[in-house]
């Protein structure tokens, strides 16, 4: 592959934003570049959804709301799309009726971007997508660290007898071992649960939670402190729910819960996660049909370049 210098996005003085590639950020396709250090590419898939459906169309949207995106991070004073060859991989295809069939095909497209591209950000797609994704990951880097964004913890057993849901991806990620158990969170935490043995569940499989009114005392950067102890030098895997954000901030998702965090809580999270050992990353649940003026898929969008801005934060270190 050419080590020569990246391949950008679209000029926007050249080309106006609501026009050009309708690729995340404008970026080239994968087939367009010689290399990729990081590929973004979308899982279309909510079958496993059990309130709102749509976020099929999320990776379609978060694309749409991406447009805005400029070259450089000045918080982080890093250009991730002169520094990094980013590409967009577009969508795997997927069952919308089987939801086994449809998981099998996401761990398959995932081994074989992985095969080509050291990493990636997913774009969902219900949280269902995350257990292939991370049998994807945990088959490179081992078991890994997980950062998990969301309001609900998702280590829930079945739904109606089906143990493949977006309530159940991280108890089944916990029993085939994909994650070290002491080196996990749940960040964002709210609202009711289905009974007490919920927590103590999920404390079972190791995770420790920093709920989304701990934000009240202790802020992002205290957070983000949290979240590096707890990880330490373990490779990462990021996954985010749209939900983990308030509906007030992200109305276009499945399963909204009051009392969430802002947009800049999250952003600023991220932001201070600077220097850890990120290799993947996925932003889940975004289901457009329930945005307007497309909120939450600029929220999104924006979570995907502070993901692409700690990616290239790392690449510059010596």
């Amino acid at each position: 592959m050419s080590d020569g210098p990246p391949r950008g996005p679209v000029d926007p003085l050249v080309v106006p934003r609501f026009a050009g590639p309708a690729t995340y950020a404008r970026l080239p396709r994968l087939d367009e570049v010689d290399r990729c250090d990081v590929a973004i590419w979308g899982v279309p898939f909510d079958a496993g959804t059990t309130y709102r459906p749509g976020a099929r169309f999320g990776p379609l949207a978060i694309r749409t709301g991406s447009r805005l995106i400029r070259g450089y991070h000045p918080g982080l004073d890093v250009q991730p799309f002169a520094s990094l060859q980013v590409a967009d991989a577009g969508d795997v295809g997927v069952n919308p009726f089987d939801i086994a069939e449809a998981i099998t095909a996401i761990e398959s497209g995932a081994r074989s971007l992985l095969a080509d591209v050291p990493q990636a950000i997913t774009l969902g797609g219900d949280h269902t997508i995350a257990l292939p994704i991370l049998r994807a990951v945990a088959a490179i880097h081992g078991p890994v660290a997980l950062v998990h964004f969301d309001a609900h913890l998702d280590t829930w057993d079945t739904y109606f007898g089906a143990a493949y849901t977006h309530g159940t991806p991280f108890r089944r990620a916990a029993e085939e071992g994909l994650f070290l158990p002491d080196r996990s969170i749940h960040v964002g935490i709210r609202g009711p649960l289905f009974t007490p043995q919920d927590l103590v569940d999920d404390a079972g499989f190791g995770f420790a939670i920093v709920g989304a009114f701990d934000y009240v005392d202790l802020g992002p950067a205290e957070v983000a402190a949290k979240i590096r102890e707890r990880v330490g030098d373990a490779p990462v895997y990021l996954s985010l729910d749209i939900d983990v954000l308030d509906p007030a901030n992200a109305p276009g998702t499945g399963t909204p819960e009051a009392g969430g965090l802002t947009s800049r809580e999250v952003l600023a999270t991220l932001r201070a996660l600077d220097g850890v050992h990120l290799v993947g990353a996925d932003v889940v649940e975004v289901a457009p049909a329930y945005d307007h003026a497309e909120i939450t898929t600029i929220a999104a969008s924006n979570i995907v370049y502070e993901l692409l801005a700690l990616f290239a934060r790392r690449a510059a270190r010596p």
